[in-house]
């Protein structure tokens, strides 16, 4: 007779303990210890027994690395554009993609337009909901678009019978939503513990590679926005993608983590619609669609998110604080580099925010974190406390060290032909920053003081 016991798991490398300890005695890892339950007796399953792999299965003989066949690498394209640029071209068939974001930011979503577009193109496509009902996905899929028959709908949540159905549909693409809700019964714990998490993934890798089937898994995101489940999880897999965006904006955000088949440079837009989600070819235009000229404080920062230069406004507001700790609010902005550049406002330009509350934001949802967007904050903080307004056709991009010196940054040739492009005609940059294009002129400063001047910025 078998009966179950409380043990805790460590999600970092599932070693198992019948105490509950801050840290992992194995690993070391801190508070990564979860509870969890395993059968004990005759007959009981190991909590973290894997299915066994026989190297017989594939013919996996040593060869010189100039044989290998690296065609059988090639990326399918699933005809969604910003899912393919995120990808390097499309999904590789047998490789196994993690995908995780927050609930309700549109992840189904994303992967039923992208079955239905592989569909679409000839290909056997497989969903296998194990949340939804089947009803549910269909009325989705109707809000999207015209029904795709090459894709086929299971709502499971047992392994054995996703492998079934996998046999039955032959699938070039399969999906499966969630990870965390299927479960193999041969495993003793419940489902979305650690055990069957792991079990379950190593299971369904291992299916993708045997049938060279492209397999993305959808995954459940913690409340500090790492993806739930062991460590282990996400070294299985071949591909880990993150969806994210503000509730409140329309605006999607898809990156690549880890990605085994190309670069993780690459981001993809979308913007979220009544028929669903819509790729975003040219971003800079809804980013800057609204913006009002001539407003103090305003200032567009040249971003580069990955390979892809970004235009997006970052706004400024300073009023009078009768606090004595005056806020200092952000969004989409460090922080910490909002307090470097106060500090660096005052000791070095004359400038004091000290009994102001000091706003800064980046408009549209999107999130600047590069060091790129220093000098244009610090413009933008200067505007907003003379109350003297920027040139409405002015791009500042540059980084601002503790001595208030302007240093260069990376790829500053790609983003100004890109502020070019929309009709910019003057940049604020570093004494060593490449020629701007034809048609813009640089402005260029070795520091925070002299770029302020230069602006007429100063208090008078």
């Amino acid at each position: 007779m078998t009966r179950l016991r409380t043990v805790h798991v460590c999600t970092e490398c599932t070693m198992s303990t019948p105490k509950w300890a801050g840290r992992c005695p194995s690993c070391g890892a801190w508070n990564s210890l979860v509870e969890d339950v395993e059968e004990v007796g005759p007959g009981a399953t190991s909590l973290v027994a894997l299915p066994s792999w026989s190297p017989g299965t594939t013919a996996d003989i040593p060869l010189p690395i100039g044989d290998v066949d690296s065609t059988e690498s090639a990326p399918q394209p699933t005809g969604i554009d910003e899912f393919d640029r995120v990808l390097g071209g499309g999904l590789v068939p047998g490789s196994v993609t993690l995908l995780g974001g927050e609930p309700g930011v549109g992840k189904s979503t994303l992967l039923l337009q992208v079955m239905t577009s592989v569909a679409s193109r000839g290909r056997r496509a497989l969903l296998v909901s194990a949340e939804e009902s089947k009803q549910q996905v269909r009325l989705r899929a109707e809000r999207l678009g015209p029904l795709a028959t090459g894709l086929w709908l299971v709502a499971e949540t047992s392994l054995s019978n996703v492998v079934a159905a996998a046999d039955r549909v032959k699938p070039d693409l399969l999906v499966v939503d969630s990870i965390q809700t299927v479960a193999d019964h041969e495993l003793g714990s419940l489902p979305g513990s650690v055990a069957q998490v792991r079990g379950c993934a190593h299971r369904l890798v291992q299916e993708a590679k045997q049938r060279g089937m492209a397999t993305v898994l959808v995954g459940h995101v913690t409340k500090e926005g790492s993806l739930a489940g062991p460590r282990v999880l996400e070294h299985l897999v071949d591909t880990v993608l993150t969806f994210d965006g503000e509730r409140h904006h329309a605006l999607r955000l898809l990156r690549a983590v880890k990605h085994r088949f190309g670069s993780t440079g690459e981001l993809g837009l979308f913007e979220m619609g009544d028929r669903g989600l819509v790729g975003l070819a040219d971003p800079s235009g809804l980013f800057l669609g609204d913006r009002r000229l001539g407003a103090a404080g305003s200032v567009v920062v040249p971003a580069l998110a990955g390979h892809r230069p970004l235009l997006v406004e970052l706004q400024a507001l300073v009023a009078p604080s009768s606090l004595s700790m005056p806020r200092r609010s952000t969004s989409g902005i460090d922080g910490n580099r909002l307090a470097l550049l106060a500090a660096v406002l005052d000791k070095r330009c004359g400038l004091s925010l000290a009994q102001a509350d000091v706003y800064a934001s980046v408009v549209g949802g999107v999130r600047v974190t590069e060091p790129a967007a220093d000098l244009a904050l610090g413009l933008a903080l200067a505007s907003a406390l003379t109350d003297i307004p920027l040139p409405p056709d002015l791009v500042a991009c540059g980084e601002i060290g503790l001595a208030g010196e302007v240093r260069q940054v990376a790829q500053t040739g790609r983003r100004l032909a890109e502020a070019a492009r929309l009709g910019f005609r003057s940049a604020v940059v570093p004494k060593s920053a490449p020629d701007p294009p034809p048609g813009m002129t640089a402005l260029r400063a070795g520091t925070l003081v002299e770029a302020i001047a230069m602006l007429c910025l100063a208090e008078g």
